[in-house]
């Protein structure tokens, strides 16, 4: 088993190595340039590589674009391993990150609390308190009671 430094390092590879060839070397016109390698992590045992992805474009792009490096696995595991030169060149199975997705949902959720603060400061506007602004007793003031008169 490896340790987790070589594996950090080969994935660190791996993504450069992926990303620059998506970049330069494949001419599928389903990976044009919004096709965003994210990240990329290695198993312990150095065999098998998820390499997360984002594209910027619609549904049908995104399909695209997941079937487009489905067919271009085989080549960017040759090059992979020609880069790496390790004994055992890691398989390669590409994910969709959610990230993106997960960022736009935090995005519309802030914007709901922002949205309802305003609300409630506009509402707040002309409001006054129902007591006294300061509704504690403050030491020295005229309204303070012995604790040992109420025994």
């Amino acid at each position: 088993m490896a340790d987790n430094a070589r594996a950090k390092r080969l994935a660190d590879l791996i993504r450069e190595v992926v990303a620059q060839k998506l970049q330069r070397g494949i001419k599928d016109p389903r990976l044009g340039s919004h096709v965003t390698i994210t990240d990329t992590r290695v198993t312990g045992d150095l065999r098998e590589a998820t390499v997360f992805y984002t594209v910027y474009g619609d549904d049908e792009e995104r399909a695209a674009a997941a079937a487009g490096l489905e067919s271009a696995k085989g080549i960017l595991r040759s090059e992979v391993g020609r880069a790496a030169g390790v004994k055992f060149t890691p398989t390669l199975a590409f994910v969709a990150d959610a990230l993106p997705d997960t960022a736009r949902t935090i995005e519309d959720l802030l914007d709901k609390a922002r949205q309802s603060d305003e609300k409630v400061r506009e509402a707040s506007a002309g409001a006054a308190y129902a007591g006294d602004a300061d509704p504690y007793r403050k030491p020295g003031s005229e309204d303070e009671t012995d604790g040992d008169a109420a025994e």
